[in-house]
């Protein structure tokens, strides 16, 4: 069983094993999707794979959308060179459920992948994109690192390399095609995200108009909300680094691209990726040119004031305190799992008193999510998985090393 076979003939093995593969015609997404872009998504890593492109994955097996995501990698090029381009784009999706069992699903959706640089021909293709009338969002799993801007970047004029200065090259190659509408989505785990992105990107533009590099209607276009909009979002999933046991449990089943891969920039990915079950993407809905259904798999569309209530609502009462809570004293009593903690009696009666008791008074109830529902799957089915991080790293091949509060926050 090899990736390969999903385009030239699922045999039925795959079913007898559990695989979920693409309902929807691969071949005649990818070719509608390059005649007529609608998203490319920067940052070909794991949570890329895990979420956003298997969100996509099920939106085109319900038959109501046609078309899929291009990946861009402005990073890490290996990437797309030994993780996407040898398996046609194609991948498994494990996900890791509180009970021990996985769910492995062929996510197909990624019609094309891209190294975002202009050393690479994929360059010129990314400029045909950004011309497109079609092109309705772009997005980022970067990290909020990836927003970050150098003096000495910003000193490159408009051959930027870092993330941001990159995008505002390929917006600049937007305005100059018609002043064509976008809206640009951070889908990366910080506060207020979509601000994040807004104030890197302008802090090429405002360079360049000053030295006359692009004229001041450019900026004009990246401000003006009826043409480029920043919309805020919150993710939540855990997606660790490809995982031995899961290498073995796939290994059983008779598939075969199974081998783990890390780049020279300690990159760890494989044709599989591993991640927990639950999760949740909440966006607000700000988009200028339309947008993908992704609702059709299970994304939240809404505005942004509710959007910052579900991140208020995590962060400050329905998950941070509780794990945090818990690791203090799992630490002190030698637990090395997670998950053991949890089985832990006192445990789990002192973070259940702390999310049911103390917690849900003072809650902000965001609407769009029940907050008592969100503390049942914490204490239910995030925090008992075997599968997630320990508290000594050194232990277990999930994570580099690194304290373990900060390791489960990595969503």
């Amino acid at each position: 069983m090899k990736l390969s076979q999903i385009k030239n003939g699922i045999g039925p093995e795959w079913a007898a094993k559990g695989y979920e593969t693409p309902s929807f015609d691969i071949e005649a997404v990818r070719q509608k999707t390059h005649e007529q872009p609608t998203w490319v998504h920067f940052g070909a890593g794991n949570i890329f794979r895990a979420f956003p492109a298997a969100v996509l994955n099920d939106a085109l097996n319900t038959g109501r959308y046609d078309r899929g995501v291009i990946v861009a990698e402005s990073f890490d090029y290996e990437i797309i060179d030994k993780a996407y381009r040898p398996y046609d784009n194609l991948s498994l999706l494990v996900s890791l459920k509180s009970d021990g069992s996985i769910e492995k699903k062929v996510i197909a959706s990624v019609t094309e992948s891209l190294k975002a640089d202009y050393q690479f021909e994929d360059w010129a293709r990314l400029q045909e994109i950004f011309r497109a009338p079609s092109l309705q969002q772009i997005s980022f799993t970067i990290t909020e690192k990836g927003y970050s801007v150098a003096p000495a970047d910003l000193e490159r004029g408009l051959t930027p390399v870092l993330a941001m200065g990159k995008v505002a090259v390929l917006l600049y190659e937007r305005f100059q095609a018609g002043a064509l509408p976008l809206t640009v989505q951070s889908m990366d785990n910080c506060s207020h995200n979509g601000d994040k992105v807004k104030a890197g990107v302008l802090q090429y533009v405002e360079k360049w108009v000053a030295e006359g590099l692009v004229p001041a209607a450019f900026r004009d276009y990246v401000l003006d909300e009826s043409k480029v909009t920043f919309p805020w979002a919150m993710i939540d999933k855990i997606t660790p680094r490809p995982h031995e046991k899961v290498q073995a449990l796939l290994a059983e089943d008779g598939f075969e691209d199974t081998q783990t891969i890390e780049t020279e920039k300690h990159t760890f990915t494989a044709p599989f990726v591993n991640a927990e079950e639950t999760e949740y993407l909440v966006i607000e809905d700000h988009y200028t040119n339309g947008r993908p259904p992704l609702e059709l798999g299970g994304v939240l569309y809404t505005d942004r004031e509710t959007v910052d209530k579900v991140e208020t609502m995590k962060v400050t009462t329905c998950l941070n305190p509780l794990h945090t809570a818990m690791s203090i004293y799992g630490c002190l009593l030698g637990y090395d799992l997670i998950s053991a903690e949890m089985k832990d009696a006192d445990i789990r009666a002192f973070i259940q008193k702390i999310g049911y008791m103390e917690a849900m008074p003072v809650v902000t109830d965001p609407g769009v999510l029940n907050p008592y529902e969100f503390i049942g799957a914490v204490l239910n089915r995030r925090l008992p998985n075997p599968f997630m991080p320990d508290a000594r790293p050194s232990a277990s091949p999930w994570i580099p090393p690194r304290s373990w509060p900060s390791a489960l926050a990595r969503r």
